[in-house]
């Protein structure tokens, strides 16, 4: 289970990161771009839950850390409903 949680907050990482590439290469924001940003907004929680501008570094950071999050609450649930010994209210 290790495992899969350092492989979700690995995606998370590269998801912010991947967001960042993509956020420097783009000359300008537009109108038809502005459903792909709210997609980015989604996929990097940070940036919804402070509206600061924040150090890359930070937002890599932070975005793991909420990918792995994720990723141990998916995890337990999924290993809590697969194993019958475990008693169910």
């Amino acid at each position: 289970m290790k495992n899969r949680i350092v492989i979700w907050a690995a995606v998370g990482f590269i998801v912010a990161g991947g967001w960042a590439l993509y956020a420097a290469a783009s000359p300008f924001a537009t109108q038809r771009m502005e459903s792909l940003w709210i997609l980015a907004r989604v996929t990097c929680p940070i940036t919804l839950i402070s509206g600061l501008p924040l150090n890359l570094y930070a937002v890599l950071l932070a975005n793991a850390v909420t990918y792995a999050l994720i990723g141990l609450l998916v995890e337990n649930l999924r290993e809590h409903r697969n194993n019958p010994r475990i008693h169910r209210f």
